[in-house]
């Protein structure tokens, strides 16, 4: 435990009562303390037309957050590089990188949209994830300045922003062939998960990038005095969750009282249930018990931890926590 990495994803989710600016203005002020707190990187992620999140431009949210910190890497978790000509990310990088020099980390996903409607908003279809492999390998190109159109991206070209490729399906197959390292989450599949991760340390190849694999797995951990306390902290986003899975619409965060207070319908029961079990949750002991099992089976080298919750103070209380464990 001593020796890992311990990273945060934060999504910007909206929450009842309060609006899109603050969700985004919470995300400068986590930052902020995770970085007091020791913690190695904070990445923000890319969602379009979702009513429960404020994070729909990555790379501007992380120049806000690079500007907000002076010292934890800031990056991506991620770009989903199908919505996006490679040229304009290896752009917006290179102009994060030129500000914020040695800070800035790449993470790329394949996602091409949450719904239909957002898609044909984007211009975008499902298959264009199928083109995923090749518009990485056109990205890591404007870098190294091996285009062949003859164009040179600025102030990209020549500079180094660590890609890191999120790994949901094929993911773990395209980064081991690109020599990337890889963020590959589900908790709730640990046997899925370590097979994604041995495919990918079987099958990698070193690259400029990286000589050796590097995984990063990725997941919801939730830190408090009690285990009830811990629990609490997830639902909700499992409600939120199971409204998404029901209704077509992921909503904001609700308090969790309000969510016990609900009469669901049996689908919704289900999907709520399950989107409370399979996490990383407990007291410091407990979750320090699961951290080193997981480090143990997956042999990963950093932990993101990806949390959401309505009650503010007690997320940032779940990451004081988490940090202590992790700092001995």
């Amino acid at each position: 435990m001593d020796s890992v990495r311990l990273s945060v994803l934060d999504r910007s989710r909206t929450r009842e009562g309060h609006t899109h600016p603050e969700a985004l203005r919470d995300t400068l002020r986590l930052a902020q303390e995770l970085e007091r707190l020791g913690y190695h990187r904070f990445w923000v992620s890319e969602h379009h037309g979702v009513p429960g999140v404020a994070g729909s431009a990555p790379t501007v949210l992380a120049a806000a957050v690079a500007g907000a910190t002076r010292t934890i890497r800031v990056g991506t978790g991620g770009v989903m590089l199908p919505n996006h000509r490679p040229l304009v990310v290896a752009e917006q990088f290179g102009v994060l990188e030129s500000l914020f020099p040695g800070r800035i980390d790449m993470g790329l996903g394949r996602s091409v949209g949450f719904t239909g409607g957002v898609r044909r908003a984007l211009g975008r279809d499902k298959d264009h994830a199928d083109d995923f492999e090749a518009q990485l390998a056109e990205l890591l190109g404007w870098f190294r300045g091996t285009s062949p159109t003859g164009v040179h991206a600025r102030p990209a070209e020549g500079l180094t922003v660590p890609p890191f490729v999120l790994a949901m399906g094929e993911g773990a197959g395209i980064a081991a062939r690109a020599g990337l390292p890889m963020v590959i989450g589900d908790l709730r599949n640990r046997d899925r998960m370590r097979r994604g991760i041995d495919a990918y340390r079987e099958s990698f190849r070193p690259s400029p990038w990286a000589a050796e694999p590097y995984v990063v797995v990725s997941g919801t951990v939730a830190v408090a005095g009690t285990p009830e306390a811990a629990r609490r902290l997830l639902i909700p986003e499992a409600w939120s969750m199971a409204h998404s899975r029901t209704h077509g619409t992921f909503p904001p965060l609700p308090p969790a009282e309000r969510v016990e207070a609900l009469t669901m319908t049996g689908k919704e029961r289900d999907f709520y249930e399950s989107g409370l079990n399979g996490h990383i949750a407990g007291t410091e002991e407990q979750v320090a018990h699961e951290l080193e099992t997981l480090l143990k089976e997956t042999g990963a080298q950093e932990v993101l931890v990806t949390t959401s919750t309505y009650d503010r103070e007690a997320l940032l209380h779940s990451y004081r926590r988490l940090a202590a464990i992790t700092s001995g």
